[in-house]
């Protein structure tokens, strides 16, 4: 009884928390453009979103709720960030992309809160991970990664992270299938997933585009160590050490036999060619510096004027405006969706998968976003889950968080064993 009478009263104090949160940024907004149309507008989205969703989560099944306060936190703040960017013009199109990442976010997390069913359906994960492959070779064109169809752009690799992720995901129960050839033992789910990750790292080439490579290795590296994990094999030093020089090896190779544009990157100063190669990352730090710890104001910035200013380098875009604290801030926000998780741990091995793909892609896009914008390393073009503008990647992101709010409030039933029983 004491669990039942805990969780009402944490969730509207969770809720309460964002709406303060967003009518102080509109306190902020409004010194610095005074009350408008625009603001009007901004203001009235934001804080309705945050009512009618505290509504809708009180009526609905309030488990995991952490996760969806903080889904309706960032994108409020997203929303406004990218309202005032060098003025104030409210992001309509990023504000309906937003609510349609929070829909997604609650579609996702039925498809996945049954960890018995999402498995059985890792065939269909396989055919959608292979449809989005097809599409990007036939659809975007030659040698991109979008999809034009005139009204809108779509960007299909944004989708086929949730995809890899569900493939990612394994079980204790899918790891002891075990089949022979030649004598050999093998999973066929560890072997589709290694496959897979060599059609990405394949079609990232071929696209030219492999800054987002880094974050498909890094779930496919997780969902690796958590199979041996599941089964608490012991691995030898000599496997341990074997494995290192592999992947020393592959990271050597990979280096010497990058494109021309990557190799360019890897070996470029920025502050020689500041009107050049390098302009980008010279005008975000020079923002950041610009900015301080508590910014310009909001509308204040002129990192807007630069290309990719709402995208690749948003990061320093919101530290010029609101400020190096507000921009740590945004990222400590983020990254404690996937670190929400811990407050109420999974209890399959499947949703482990799922919760700790999620963090790797959440993690290792916003590390390559913002140490490339800091030019920590070389400039990627990753962008920051539903800060940067995009519609593919808030919606992709969104798919992502319901994976998290699955594996909080799961349902641990196996309809279709319990139905086997009960007909034998």
């Amino acid at each position: 009884m004491a669990s039942k009478s805990t969780k009402p009263l944490s969730h509207p104090l969770l809720l309460l928390l964002v709406l303060i949160a967003h009518s102080a940024m509109m306190v902020l907004v409004i010194c610095s453009f005074g009350i408008n149309a625009e603001v009007i507008k901004l203001a009235c989205a934001v804080l309705t979103a945050d009512f009618v969703g505290s509504i809708v989560l009180q009526i609905v099944a309030r488990e995991a709720c952490t996760v969806d306060t903080v889904l309706l936190l960032v994108i409020g703040m997203s929303t406004i960030y990218q309202s005032c960017f060098g003025g104030l013009e409210f992001a309509l199109k990023h504000f309906i992309f937003g609510i349609a990442a929070f829909i997604f976010c609650q579609i996702s997390y039925v498809v996945t809160r049954n960890p018995y069913r999402a498995e059985r359906w890792k065939p269909a994960w396989y055919v959608l991970f292979f449809a989005l492959v097809a599409a990007i070779l036939l659809l975007t064109g030659s040698r991109s990664m979008w999809i034009d169809l005139g009204f809108i752009t779509l960007q299909p690799s944004e989708f086929v992270k949730p995809v890899f992720v569900l493939i990612a995901a394994s079980s204790v129960r899918t790891q002891l299938r075990k089949s022979q050839i030649l004598g050999v033992h093998f999973v066929p789910d560890n072997l589709m997933l290694i496959f897979c990750t060599c059609v990405i790292a394949g079609l990232q080439w071929w696209c030219r585009d492999l800054g987002s490579l880094p974050t498909f290795v890094a779930i496919a590296g997780c969902g690796i160590l958590l199979r041996f994990c599941y089964l608490r094999e012991k691995i030898s030093v000599r496997l341990m050490v074997f494995l290192g020089v592999c992947a020393v090896g592959v990271v050597i190779l990979a280096w010497q036999l990058a494109p021309a544009y990557v190799q360019e990157r890897l070996h470029s100063d920025i502050w020689s060619d500041m009107s050049g190669s390098g302009y980008q990352q010279v005008r975000a730090l020079r923002a950041i510096a610009e900015g301080g710890w508590f910014g310009k104001g909001a509308g204040n910035g002129t990192l807007i004027r630069v290309a990719a200013s709402r995208t690749d380098i948003v990061f320093s875009t919101i530290c010029e405006e609101w400020g190096l604290f507000t921009g740590l801030m945004t990222v400590i926000l983020v990254l404690f969706l996937p670190a929400s998780i811990l407050t109420v741990p999974p209890r399959s091995y499947y949703h482990s998968g799922l919760a700790v793909g999620v963090a790797a892609a959440f993690i290792v896009q916003m590390t390559l976003n913002i140490f490339g914008s800091c030019n920590l390393i070389p400039f990627t073009g990753v962008t920051i889950p539903f800060i940067s503008q995009g519609g593919s990647s808030m919606l992709a992101s969104g798919i992502l968080a319901g994976f998290l709010k699955a594996a909080q409030a799961p349902v641990l039933t196996d309809k279709s064993a319990l139905k086997q029983k009960g007909g034998r």
